[in-house]
């Protein structure tokens, strides 16, 4: 007898556990083809059995090998719960069951930190979901009828000048304007979060990008999109539709050999430039892109061999924030002729409003926005201790902000955005409400699309295999047969039908506390049930 291996891995000791009916099952192999993980395979079971086919009872001992469907025990290749084999089996033979006595985190340490994205660790109950809209406006000041009123749903992308500031005179009566205005792109205070190309698949990033396109085109809402780290490929870069573009410069400068070359032939202009310092899911951490999502594609776009592509975790050569307002705003400003906003995204963090009162002070009237990213936000390129343990949440430093430019007579000249955990809860609407009521002019958001796309990992440990490239759903795989799952028009469609919801919704916030316009700064409409966040906010307490 083999001697027996106790540090070996069983079933028992993984997340997930394979419920498996081999009565019902036909072994037409879907199950097993269809696992992207490959935590299942066929297997032989061997069965002594006793048996009487007679009339009369004649025991007859039968040793009989029958192929099952069998689950790995393993480490790399277990099972991540999405159900892939649930869905494809015609016979309801086999499902995933989450194994309550699982051992896998522990056992996991042997082989280096957890990897695992999509979604984040930090369930705590959020500060937004204990502020509620408070003050409703009824006999002193009516409300709004939110079907039939008229709202302005904008929200400046670009520095805005105050009155003093701009160049202008007056000459025979009219306003001469004698220097430069800085753009200023009006746009709707929602914008997709970056997501690269690579780190959602070619099928995934065109079905978003197919979303923004038919909401500016087709219902006129001005939803703009952030390319990610990365690139654009070069027939979107020389295209109309670069309008709708939000180009993203991060500290590895993927991509942007292409985007440079591509300039003379840009029939127009980007929406804005965006540097991303920091992530609130990691901050203090460049991205990553392992070597399994590489795919040919990546590395045309990217211009890169097929290799691990972990960016710096800062812009080499920017030590202050004064120096990347005179290096990097200036240079990104004048590669586009002053045309475009150039904004910064940095990570939620105790220095963020020293980061914001530095971009105030900023004397060229450069800077187009102030994207503060929280640690709620998810990712599939972070370690575990990072998600956990790095970070600050993006409410209090989204106040801080507001209040900080407010006592310098400021708020309102560089946008602020906020995003990392906006809809987690399934209520987007009512948590971009509540951001831009405590100071926000827009939040970005970026999780609840691939949720629309397909998405089904969750904060329970339900497959988040984002960063493995093996996305069951074909969302966040370069995997040629994997992406293949994945509906382009539908996934688009469910992106454009949740935007619209998202815009009656915000109206419907709106129109109780009587605002046609969105209500920056109209904290006074917001209550805790909470002392402590009500207290740190500066909103009213109320139980």
């Amino acid at each position: 007898m083999q001697t027996v291996m106790t540090q070996d891995v069983g079933v028992n000791d993984l997340p997930w556990k394979i419920d498996y009916k081999p009565e019902r099952c036909t072994m037409c192999g879907s199950c097993v083809a269809s696992c992207s993980f490959k935590a299942i395979k066929v297997g032989v079971q061997r069965r002594d059995m006793t048996v009487s086919v007679e009339n009369q009872p004649k025991p007859v001992k039968r040793h009989e090998a029958r192929p099952v469907i069998m689950q790995v025990a393993s480490l790399t290749d277990y099972c991540r719960g999405c159900g892939i084999c649930e869905k494809v089996c015609p016979n309801q033979a086999i499902k995933p069951v989450r194994n309550p006595d699982t051992r896998k985190t522990l056992l996991s340490k042997d082989n280096g930190p957890i990897k695992r994205g999509g979604r984040t660790n930090l369930n705590a109950q959020r500060a937004l979901d204990t502020i509620v809209v408070g003050r409703i406006s009824q006999m002193t000041d009516p409300s709004l009828d939110a079907a039939r009123h008229t709202f302005d749903m904008r929200a400046p992308f670009g520095r805005v000048l105050s009155a003093k500031q701009l160049p202008f005179k007056v000459a025979d009566g009219k306003l001469v304007p004698v220097g430069h205005t800085p753009p200023v792109h009006w746009i709707y205070p929602l914008i997709f979060s970056d997501m690269s190309i690579g780190a959602l698949s070619t099928r995934a990033w065109e079905a978003v990008a197919m979303a923004v396109g038919y909401l500016n085109e087709k219902y006129h809402i001005p939803v703009r999109m952030s390319s990610g780290e990365g690139g654009m490929p070069v027939k979107l870069l020389e295209s109309d539709y670069l309008k709708y573009f939000i180009i993203q410069i991060a500290s590895g400068h993927f991509g942007w050999n292409r985007i440079i070359k591509a300039m003379p032939h840009m029939v127009t202009d980007p929406a804005g430039i965006l540097i991303k310092i920091g992530q609130g899911a990691k901050p203090g951490d460049g991205g990553l892109l392992p070597e399994a999502k590489v795919a040919e594609h990546v590395q045309a776009i990217r211009g890169v061999p097929r290799a691990t592509l972990a960016s710096p975790p800062n812009h080499q050569g920017l030590y202050s924030i004064e120096e990347s307002v005179q290096k990097m705003h200036l240079s990104m400003n004048a590669a586009f002729g002053f045309r475009v906003p150039v904004a910064i995204k940095c990570a939620a963090s105790a220095t963020s409003v020293s980061v914001y009162n530095n971009l105030l002070r900023d004397p060229y009237h450069i800077c187009g926005g102030f994207f503060i990213d929280g640690i709620q936000g998810g990712t599939g390129a972070a370690n575990e201790v990072s998600l956990d343990h790095t970070g600050h949440p993006v409410v209090s430093k989204i106040r801080d902000c507001y209040l900080a430019a407010v006592k310098q007579g400021l708020q309102g000249q560089i946008p602020l955005y906020g995003g990392g955990g906006i809809g987690m809860t399934g209520n987007a609407a009512a948590d971009a409400f509540k951001m831009m009521c405590l100071g926000a002019n827009g939040v970005f958001c970026g999780k609840f699309l691939i949720q629309l796309l397909g998405c089904i990992g969750n904060e329970q440990g339900r497959c988040n295999s984002c960063n493995t490239g093996k996305c069951p759903m074909g969302i966040c795989s370069q995997d040629p047969r994997l992406v293949k799952r994945l509906d382009i028009d539908r996934g688009a469609q469910k992106i454009v039908d949740y935007v619209l919801t998202f815009d009656k919704e915000l109206k419907k916030l709106m129109a109780p506390i009587g605002n046609s316009s969105l209500p920056i700064g109209r904290s006074d409409a917001l209550v805790s049930t909470d002392k402590a966040v009500a207290d740190r906010l500066g909103i009213q307490y109320v139980c």
